[in-house]
Parts: C-alpha cells; structure tokens; sequence
C-alpha cells in the first residue's frame, strides 16, 4: 500500500492557501466581534478572548503550515527531500488541517473551534477543498506514523533534515557535541542538587563564544546571526535548559545597548559581555504585575551623580552570580505607565549561596522551584541602591519600556528554540527508553501507541522548529517580526509540554522517579509557556496585531 501521496508538496501548497482563506474568514468573524466604530475594542478583546486566542492560535498553526510547505521545497531544490522528510510533511499537514477544522488545543482543556470564532459550517465547507480533504485522510493514517517510527527504529539522533546550510549545520554540530560532553552527563545531578551551573561550563561556553554570538565584531562579538542564536539555543537546551538560557541574559542585554545605548555604553559593555566577563540579567518582573510592565513601581529617584533605587523585584534569574543588571524602573514618580520607565545599567558584586547580594541596599532570597534550577530565581528588595547616573541606558529617562519592546522578538525567538531544545531532549529520552525497555518479551518500542507518540513528537518538533527559524530569518533580514517571534514561542513551548509529557508516559512508573531524566525535563518544559509572556498573553498579542494590521 502507497503510504506517501503522489504531487505531495503541491497538495499542501494548495492546503496552505485554502488555509489562508480560513484565516481570512476567522479574523473577519473575529472583527465583528470585537470592532467598534472600526476599531479594535481593548475592552470587547478581553470580553471575547475565547474568540481572540482561537485566532491566535489558527494564525499559528497556518504560517507553520506556510513555513513547512516552504521548508520541504527548498529541500527539494536542493536534492536533500527523503523519505522521512515527506513522512514529517503529510503527517503535519493532515494533523494541522484536520485541527484547524475540528479544533485546536490551547491548552490541556481548552479546544479553539470554529464555533468559537463564528466560522459557520459554510465556511469550514470551503476551507476543505480536495487536496486539504486528501491530506487530512492521508496525513492521519497510522501507515504514516509507522514509517516515521520504523526510521526511528534505526536512527539514534537523527529526526530529519532541518534545512540549514553548511556553516549553520556545523555550528549545530559542535554544540550538539558540546552539550553531550559537558552538560547531558551531569544535568540531572545539577537539577536534583539544586546547583548553579559550575563556573567551568561557564568558561566553556565563553570559549566557545555563546555570550557573543550576535553581539558584532567591532565590539568583540562573533557576529553571528539570530538564525545561528536559534541552533546554539536548541542544542545547549536539548542538553539542559538551564545551559541553553544562559546565553539569554546576555542577549537581552547587549540588544538593550545596541539598541538604546550610548557609544560609550556600547564600547564599554559589550565586549565585556562577549568575552562572558560580565554576566548580566534582567531585572523587570515585580511582585503583583507579572506581565503588566507599564504597572511597575519600583523606583528611582536622582540624587546628584546616583539614582537611588526603592522598591521589589521577583523572577530574577541568575541574579545572585550575575555582575549587571539590567533594571527597568520608574523615574518619574508622576506617571503610572509606561511613559515613566526608565532602562539601568546597573553594577553589583557576585554573590553566593549564603550571601546573594553582598552589597549596601539591596537583599533578597532564593525562590524555589519545580524545574529550569541551573541558575535559580531570587527575589530582590532595593533600599536605596546606588547607580551611577552615566548608566541610565541612553542618558535618558522615560525610554525603559521602549527599549525592553526592542528586545522582545530575540528574546521570543530564543524561547522558541529553547523549547524545540527540551522537547527534542524529551524525545531522545523518550526513544531511547521504549528501545530498552522489555514488556510482554519485546521492547516497547514496538508498541503501536509508543510508536505513534515518538513519530509525532518528531512532527511537532519539525514544525515548531521551521516556525522559530523563519522568525529568526526575518529577524535577520530586519524585519519586524514581532508577529512571528510570537507565534514561534506559543507554538513550541506547547511542543515542549506536550513531548515532555508523552516521554514521560512511554517511561511509565519510572518516569515519575527522580533518577531518571525525563522528571527532570518535564518540570523544565512547564515553565516554557509561562515566561518571555505566557501563552495566553501570548495569543492576546498575536491577535491584537492580526486585528489592528487588518484594520489598517
């Protein structure tokens, strides 16, 4: 029986376009719903959310059905599209397509369907045109997910072709290398032990040059492109996601000063935070406003030659080992949004375990937490904190939050990656348990529903990957991306969850033993929808710009 359909990559461009045409269809049913005078109503938004993320959510899953359309033909182009390359396309495509009809999950019990848009069955009907009909019926066939498992059967790592080219390839190689070397072996006792990641592996990854890599040349970077930040971040975090983020304080804040920073600033920072000297971390999150940044109130009053800092800080990551913050605070006490914030270069001193934050006006203490432990999470209160005046970021007050939106599509590309990096370590685990494990006298691996869990999990992965990457490139190419970088994060942070879970469920009993990996990665994916804006902040972002650029 032919498992693979014939005139594959244009069945799914015509889907691709059929599902344009959704899309279309959801946003306008969506605007009705939330207009008003032909504006898009905050209020009617947060009224209709259920309508709002659902579109979210088909935007989504529509640009990766674009992006996977367009990956499988620069393979073909380039004489690199096999077999399981084909598998991975129809099966995506027949499991999106039949979502994006019958319903897409938002979460564990959260299904957006057309209803929920106000898509009538007329609609849907012209969605499912023949090669969109054609793929959900063959794309789903359990005849496709076997032949993903049966390649999985002799393949230890290799999960289909990403599409990079050489240069990108090897980079992706030597991290791969770097992380089985350096990270896999002691991950787990790092997470169990609660440990901050061993200053060694630090000085390795600055050899290596992860705190540099799009930080320019002229400033001592490697100059690298954020498309080689996405395969550095995947690998680091298919290692363990604690190495893998890292390099993500760094990249927040050498954008920030790129960005918004003076030529002294750029001169004198940068290259410290290439060479991995300077350790930096951001310092926006406040008690009470989670993402509600233009709510902040933590302070800073001028005095002189120093602004005093007054106020809480939480969700600080590596805050303790950190050398710089950078730290978002209100400078004008008259306002009460985001025109009064204002960006800090702020220096402090190491600390430790027993003292975090050696340093007069500013204490705090750890948070504990589930998983992402490699470099822990603190709480800070400042009490009159002293920062030099030369160090507000561009010498000028009431540019904060402008700056930080400047950092916000890196930092969601990186997310993204990161994720596709722990659900691609969810499935190593996950594949190489089932070909060990013995039940009933064979491996459980030859389970059809392990299988059917390994293949999809390669599927998904492959999506959410060409999704981070095609964020990345627009990136590259200086565009806003701000859309994509969304999407890419909302989708494979559900990715991660989800291949997390699955592997833990191939591993049984033992997966809920702390000796085995799998506990550990599935602590850390939860938290991937959480951070860098959680989903649902997420999907209300993603259709706000959906709505404002088609009312535009």
């Amino acid at each position: 029986m032919q498992v693979l359909l014939p005139h594959l990559l244009s069945h799914c461009e015509d889907a691709a376009f059929a599902a344009e045409g959704l899309l279309t269809d959801a946003r306008n049913q969506t605007e009705r719903l939330v207009g008003e005078d032909g504006v898009t109503s905050s209020a009617l938004m947060d009224r209709e959310q259920r309508a709002t993320h659902a579109l979210a959510w088909v935007a989504t899953y529509v640009e990766a059905l674009r992006q996977m359309a367009r990956w499988a033909r620069r393979l073909e182009r380039d004489k690199r599209l096999g077999e399981l390359e084909r598998l991975i396309l129809q099966a995506a495509f027949g499991e999106y397509l039949a979502q994006l009809a019958g319903g897409i999950p938002m979460s564990q019990n959260e299904i957006a369907r057309p209803c929920d848009l106000g898509l009538s069955d007329d609609e849907v009907q012209s969605f499912l045109t023949p090669p969109v009909r054609e793929l959900i019926a063959e794309g789903t066939r359990r005849e496709v997910r076997a032949g993903i498992a049966d390649h999985l059967a002799g393949h230890a790592i290799a999960y289909g072709d990403p599409g990079l080219d050489d240069t990108m390839a090897m980079i992706r190689e030597q991290f791969y290398r770097f992380a089985q070397d350096k990270v896999t072996p002691f991950a787990q006792q790092w997470h169990l032990q609660d440990e901050l990641i061993p200053l060694e592996v630090i000085a390795e990854m600055s050899k290596l040059g992860v705190f540099g890599l799009t930080i320019p040349e002229s400033f001592g970077g490697s100059g690298l492109s954020k498309t080689a930040m996405c395969v550095v971040s995947e690998e680091l975090s298919r290692g363990y996601i604690g190495v893998g983020s890292l390099g993500t304080r760094s990249e927040i804040a050498a954008e920030l000063i790129l960005s918004g920073g003076t030529t002294d600033q750029r001169g004198h920072w940068l290259p410290l935070i290439a060479r991995g000297e300077t350790l930096p971390t951001a310092v926006f999150t406040e008690p009470n406003t989670g993402s509600d940044l233009g709510a902040l109130r933590t302070r800073a009053m001028r005095d002189g030659d120093v602004y005093r800092v007054f106020g809480n800080k939480t969700w600080i990551t590596h805050a303790a080992r950190a050398d710089m913050m950078t730290l978002l605070v209100r400078t004008d006490s008259a306002t009460s949004d985001y025109r009064g914030l204002s960006m800090f270069i702020a220096e402090k001193p190491r600390g430790n375990d027993a003292d975090p934050f050696p340093v007069r006006g500013m204490r705090g203490g750890e948070i504990r937490v589930l998983g992402y432990r490699g470099m822990k999470e603190y709480e800070i209160a400042f009490d009159g904190f002293e920062i030099p005046a030369a160090n507000l970021l561009g010498h000028a007050e009431g540019q904060g939050f402008k700056q930080l939106m400047q950092t916000f599509e890196s930092a969601r590309i990186q997310t993204a990656a990161r994720a596709v990096g722990v659900a691609q370590n969810a499935l190593d685990l996950g594949l190489n348990y089932a070909k060990q494990r013995q039940q009933f006298g064979r491996a459980i691996f030859g389970f059809p529903r392990v299988r059917d869990k390994l293949a999809m999990m390669v599927v998904e992965i492959a999506i959410a990957r060409q999704l981070a990457y095609h964020a990345a490139r627009e990136k590259d190419e200086g565009r806003r991306c701000d859309l994509e970088a969304g999407m890419a994060k909302l989708l494979a942070s559900r990715v991660a969850w989800s291949a997390a879970d699955s592997a833990l469920q191939i591993h049984g009993g033992n997966g809920f033993a702390l000796e085995f990996d799998i506990s550990r990665v599935l602590c850390d994916a939860r938290i991937l929808s959480i951070f860098e804006g959680a989903a649902e902040i997420q999907a209300q972002v993603i259709a706000r710009r959906l709505l404002d650029s088609a009312a535009n």
